[in-house]
């Protein structure tokens, strides 16, 4: 601590001791040590009150470093919105997709199905009660003495 011999402490207590006397000694030196124990104990709260200014300073500068980043997040917020981009590119994909009526031609959407929309021919027919006429799509292919099929064997 002081960096003092046996010696030197054997010299300082016979000098205490001749100077102060063998009836007031051990007084002197439970006071001497009262205060030994007082400075340690200021010491210890000065060393701990430091280092808490220190994890302060570096709370400081985390806390400037995450203020930071958090504006770089704010201004980055209004140009992305994954909400907004999803919905633009499902909208336009519906809009492009193949047989589906545009909305610049003045064809309305029927809804989210393909539903097969009948044709003008179709449509005169229903109007007159007479049968629709058969395309190849919409007849079953049957082979000429079979029985046609209208679902899994059992």
């Amino acid at each position: 601590m002081l960096d003092m011999s046996w010696g030197e402490v054997m010299l300082i207590g016979g000098v205490a001791l001749i100077v102060i006397g063998p009836k007031d000694l051990p007084k002197a030196l439970r006071t001497l040590g009262q205060i030994t124990t007082k400075v340690r104990r200021m010491a210890g709260e000065f060393q701990s009150q430091f280092n808490e200014a220190i994890r302060e300073a570096e709370l400081e500068e985390v806390r400037r470093d995450v203020e930071g980043v958090k504006r770089t997040v704010d201004a980055a917020r209004p140009t992305f919105n994954p909400v907004d981009t999803i919905r633009n590119e499902i909208r336009s994909a519906v809009e492009s997709r193949p047989g589906s009526g545009s909305r610049e031609t003045g064809a309305t959407d029927t809804g989210s199905f393909d539903v097969p929309r009948p044709t003008p021919e179709q449509q005169a027919a229903r109007m007159h009660d007479a049968p629709p006429p058969a395309s190849a799509a919409e007849t079953p292919p049957t082979t000429s003495g079979s029985k046609t099929e209208t679902g899994p064997t059992p």
